[in-house]
């Protein structure tokens, strides 16, 4: 009968191995540089903060080695095989008189140089330029004290699809996955701009790397910080709290421009400028240049074309309007899937094990209509209010949208006059 052998797998060589790590080298795709350290940054501040790590941790490096080669030197070195036998003493003043200075004169010399950067990223004054940031789960609201001009930042509509479960999407396929946003904050180059947190909810924190700095955005509480930055560029950080199942998803980008290109985008958002960058702005371009412009005047009496102007032609453009069905629910399409799939899912299931109920036949979305309205705007349990950060017409059309798809076949029809109402 014949004998049944199993052949043993062979091993493979190490030219095989060789030969198939690089096949894997070269298939896959080029990724950014793996940064170990933390950034220079483009302002002082950051610098500063730089070399206070790197002065740190190469004094960490020299105590380490020296620690660590006493240590080993003496393992090596007195051995029970070299007949080494141990000293038998308990204290030794001089021990500890060593052992008490040294740590304390290192500390005195890190804290030096860290106390006086401290102060000086604590010190907001003299600021050029001021803006409030409130965090909200899971977006930021910028407004520009000193220039009337006021938005919300969330995360781009794009990075937001592409998270989605089974969007069929890769994340690699993204740039700047999940660290982009459909409003970036804009400031001018080598100008002090002041920053107020706060928070509309739970804790977040204000976070851009380069920039310099963290700071917590705390619910009735302001916290203050500054840079300046030096170069321009667009710098790009997230909100750095554990703030809900949300958090990943609250980028921050800071646009620096030049003082021109700002006074631009300004009046694009239909700000306005200080009365003293005004004034030099008129004197700038007036054909009398020992005309003396008034402060008070320039501020209430604006000639066509201004800032002012602007602001209130948009303010009146966005005065609540007739909107057909098919354009409420495509607007609504939009808002819901940038602002509640997440939670709720695409297709208005909802995830009832995290306690998100479904859209899908709810008694919300097929019910009264005015608790509807009401839930959107003021929130429940986990659901955060949207009063603040959506407007009268993104509500009425998510609302329309949520009660007119998922097979809720209502029919109601809400328009953006519904929603002001209700404010």
């Amino acid at each position: 009968m014949a004998e049944n052998k199993t052949e043993m797998p062979r091993r493979p060589t190490l030219r095989t191995v060789m030969a198939a790590t690089a096949g894997l080298l070269a298939a896959a795709p080029a990724r950014a540089a793996w940064e170990l350290n933390m950034p220079q940054g483009v302002t002082a501040i950051s610098r500063e903060v730089y070399d206070l790590h790197m002065l740190i941790f190469w004094i960490c490096v020299v105590i380490g080695v020296g620690v660590f080669g006493v240590m080993i030197y003496s393992i090596y070195a007195h051995r029970k095989s070299r007949g080494a036998k141990a000293a038998q003493f308990h204290e030794s003043t001089t021990v500890e008189i060593v052992w008490t200075v040294l740590p304390f004169l290192v500390l005195i010399g890190m804290a030096i140089p860290a106390a006086g950067t401290l102060i000086r990223m604590e010190d907001t004054r003299n600021s050029d330029l001021t803006i409030k940031v409130t965090g909200y789960q899971w977006l930021w609201q910028y407004e520009y004290l000193d220039h009337d001009v006021s938005f919300f930042s969330r995360l781009d509509n794009l990075s937001n699809q592409v998270r989605q479960l089974d969007s069929g999407m890769q994340p690699s396929s993204v740039e700047n996955y999940l660290l982009d946003v459909d409003n970036r904050v804009v400031v001018p180059v080598d100008k002090k701009v002041r920053i107020l947190l706060t928070s509309n909810d739970v804790i977040h924190a204000w976070w851009v790397p380069e920039l310099g700095g963290k700071k917590d955005a705390i619910p009735g509480y302001i916290n203050e910080m500054w840079f300046r930055a030096e170069e321009t560029g667009v710098y790009r950080g997230q909100c750095a709290e554990l703030c809900g199942r949300g958090h990943g998803f609250m980028p921050i980008v800071v646009e620096v421009v030049s003082q021109e290109e700002f006074q631009a985008w300004v009046a694009e958002q239909g700000g306005a400028l200080p009365a003293d960058a005004r004034q030099v702005a008129d004197a700038s371009g007036a054909a009398d240049a020992g005309t003396a412009t008034d402060a008070g005047t320039a501020e209430t009496e604006a000639p066509a074309g201004e800032p002012a102007d602007a602001k209130a032609e948009a303010e009146s453009a966005a005065a609540p309007a007739e909107l057909s069905k098919d354009e409420l629910m495509s607007q609504g399409e939009q808002v819901y899937k940038a602002q509640c799939a997440a939670c709720h899912q695409a297709d208005g299931s909802g995830m009832a094990a995290a306690g998100f109920p479904a859209m899908k036949g709810s008694a919300v979305a097929t019910g009264d209509v005015a608790v509807h309205i009401d839930q959107v705007l003021n929130g429940k349990n986990a659901m955060p209010p949207y009063r603040n950060t959506l407007s009268d017409t993104e509500i009425a059309a998510v609302v329309t949208y949520e009660r007119n798809a998922f097979g809720n076949d209502t029919g109601d029809v809400i328009q953006p006059a519904d929603i002001a109402a209700k404010r």
